[in-house]
Formats: structure tokens, sequence, C-alpha cells
């Protein structure tokens, strides 16, 4: 039992991080400068699953993983649209959603960006003609910005946020 413990001391048992992405660092870093020569500030987020399968959602929250960890850039999720500079949209918009879809995009106060995240925000993806379904993110509110993808990548949703802001 003593030689296990000692083992334990004389290496480190955890992993060494795995390597930075330098496209996705330097990305990030050009966003967060974009947002704040525009805001003065960092660029606030309110990502809404208007009825997708969740494969757009975990991308999403790839980007505030301990890996990427896009808070130490200035870009931050916020729980409200009142406090929201972009809507990141997921998914079709249902029938049950659109309402309060509608209202979420009321609630931002402007200026307000709306990305469609996904294949399915753009155009209802492979939902579209649903009986379930309204359609895409464009058919209930302005769209700015459409990021394709089933899902897209981290590195995408960066890119995308960045052309937003012409870039």
């Amino acid at each position: 039992m003593l030689h296990h413990l000692l083992q334990g001391l004389r290496k480190p048992l955890t992993e060494a991080p795995p390597p930075l992405d330098p496209e996705l660092e330097a990305i990030a870093s050009t966003l967060d400068q974009v947002a704040r020569d525009r805001f003065g500030r960092s660029l606030s987020i309110r990502q809404v699953d208007a009825g997708s399968c969740n494969g757009c959602e975990l991308e999403i929250h790839a980007l505030n993983n301990a890996f990427n960890d896009l808070e130490r850039y200035g870009l931050r999720f916020v729980a409200s649209p009142r406090h929201a500079d972009v809507l990141l949209v997921t998914g079709p918009v249902t029938k049950n959603m659109r309402e309060a879809l509608e209202r979420t995009w009321r609630a931002t106060p402007n200026p307000k960006w709306v990305v469609a995240v996904g294949d399915c925000g753009a155009d209802g993806g492979m939902f579209a003609g649903s009986y379930a379904v309204v359609g895409g993110v464009s058919t209930v509110v302005p769209v700015d910005l459409v990021i394709r993808g089933c899902p897209p990548t981290p590195k995408q949703l960066l890119a995308g946020l960045l052309s937003l802001f012409g870039s």
C-alpha cells in the first residue's frame, strides 16, 4: 500500500493539457477585439433552442468548456435575452417554440444580431416539411447570419460570429 502512495508522489497522475489550436486562438482573440472596439465591452451571447436535436448545442457548449474556455476572450453566454447582443438560434423552429422565439427576439435590446446555427436553423434541415415545424429561423425572426453545418464546429461558429461584424 505504501508503495502505491509513494508512486503517486513521484509523478503527476493527471494528463497533460491538450495542445491549443492556434487558428481557434487567433479567431477568438480577433472576435474579442472587434467586440470591444464596437461595443466597448465583451460580446454577450444568448443561445436559443427552437426545437433542435441538440447536436448544435453540444458544439456551442464546447465553446465554453475547459478546453476552449472562450470567456478568457471576453465572449460570454448570458441567461437573459435582455443582456444579449447576439442570439444563437439552433434547430428548426417548431410550432410550439415560435412564440417563445418571437418573445426572446423582442426582449433583446437593439442593436441585436440573430444567427441561425446549423442546417436546421437555416432552412429546417432534415425536419423541413414536418407537421410540427414552422421552418428555418428566418421564417419567424430576421436573421443576420447563417452558420451551416450538421453540426458546425466551434471553429466554424467563431469564424461565423467574426464575419457577422465584418472582420
